[in-house]
């Protein structure tokens, strides 16, 4: 990933938009999410993170590219907003978290985590939450023909390899940790079209 940040620019990378997406802002502006101590996992440039501080969330952005965190920090300067940073892997040992948010989600994020480590992701970001706290996840769908290829494993042109997920293995991945308010498959905008991602509110047993 810091190869990524470091030779591209943010148009040029795909996932990165300004603006964050309209799942999240419904959560927000229905009043579902309301202003909380919360974590973005996989924060990148740190848009999503900033967007939410902005609306008066206490904000911590997790990333393990210490140049996107780094895009991540003038961006919250820029926008003259308050925001953590903290360079971690995610599906390692992430410290001083534990028990800290009412809120976190992850935006098309999981794809990027393959089978054999998302158990050890999901039992990370549940210890990062408070009991009850409130888990937003959206990663690709194997029904999605638009990324080129079909199956479960699909490279890009960036020459990553992406995970795609259906709904039954999510529910099977996060049944153990989390109450499943909803688990759906959604269609969502991307900077070159439309695809579809599986969606997932969760809630901290």
């Amino acid at each position: 990933m810091d190869k990524i940040y470091g030779d591209l620019s943010l148009e040029e990378i795909p996932w990165n938009a300004a603006g964050p997406p309209d799942l999240l802002v419904e959560q927000v502006e229905s009043g579902r999410i309301l202003p909380c101590c919360a974590v973005d996992l996989g924060c990148g440039a740190g848009n999503y993170a900033v967007w939410l501080a902005s609306r008066g969330f206490e904000m911590t952005g997790i990333d393990i590219s210490p140049k996107a965190l780094g895009l991540a920090r003038r961006l919250a300067n820029e926008k003259s907003v308050s925001c953590r940073f903290v360079t971690a892997d995610l599906c390692g040992d992430v410290p001083l978290l534990e028990g800290s948010f009412d809120f976190a989600y992850d935006w098309e994020v999981l794809h990027h985590i393959f089978p054999e480590n998302r158990g050890q992701y999901a039992a990370n970001v549940h210890r990062m939450l408070r009991s009850g706290a409130c888990y937003l996840s959206v990663c690709f769908s194997e029904d999605d023909p638009s990324f080129g290829g079909t199956g479960k494993y699909r490279k890009t042109r960036l020459g990553t390899t992406l995970y795609f997920s259906g709904e039954p293995e999510l529910r099977d991945l996060y049944e153990p940790l989390f109450m499943v308010e909803e688990l759906c498959t959604v269609e969502v905008a991307g900077k070159h079209g439309s695809h579809l991602a599986v969606k997932a509110l969760l809630r901290k047993k």
